[in-house]
């Protein structure tokens, strides 16, 4: 595990999020994207992956969408404590966050697991 403050992680939350293509931030226009230390129990039960959360994404995926309304804001939750603790290096927390951060943007979009698992990102 390695010790890295929370104004220097979420600094990396921010960097992996300017790195995203032009139009893939402009269809994020209204998505929360935030840091917190642990998921919640209920965040827990997803039925994805391995029970180690790293991210979270909440909400409607675009291709699901259909009219009506402004849709409530999405979210996109980066978990700060298990990324940390997953690494070894500010290095390997770098790339796990812009890992993460881009896996959860693929669900915004409306990629399934196998498809980010594809695209590395899984």
């Amino acid at each position: 595990m390695i010790h890295l403050p929370r104004r220097q992680f979420v600094r990396m939350v921010l960097q992996a999020y300017r790195q995203l293509p032009p139009p893939v931030k402009q269809a994020l226009h209204n998505v929360d994207v935030a840091v917190e230390e642990w998921p919640v129990s209920q965040d827990l039960s997803s039925p994805e992956g391995d029970g180690t959360l790293l991210g979270l994404y909440t909400g409607v995926p675009l291709v699901e969408r259909e009219g009506g309304g402004p849709p409530l804001p999405d979210r996109i939750i980066i978990y700060r404590q298990p990324i940390l603790r997953s690494c070894a290096s500010r290095a390997e927390v770098a790339q796990e966050v812009r890992t993460t951060l881009w896996h959860e943007v693929g669900h915004h979009l409306g990629l399934s697991e196998d498809d980010l698992h594809r695209l590395g990102y899984g």
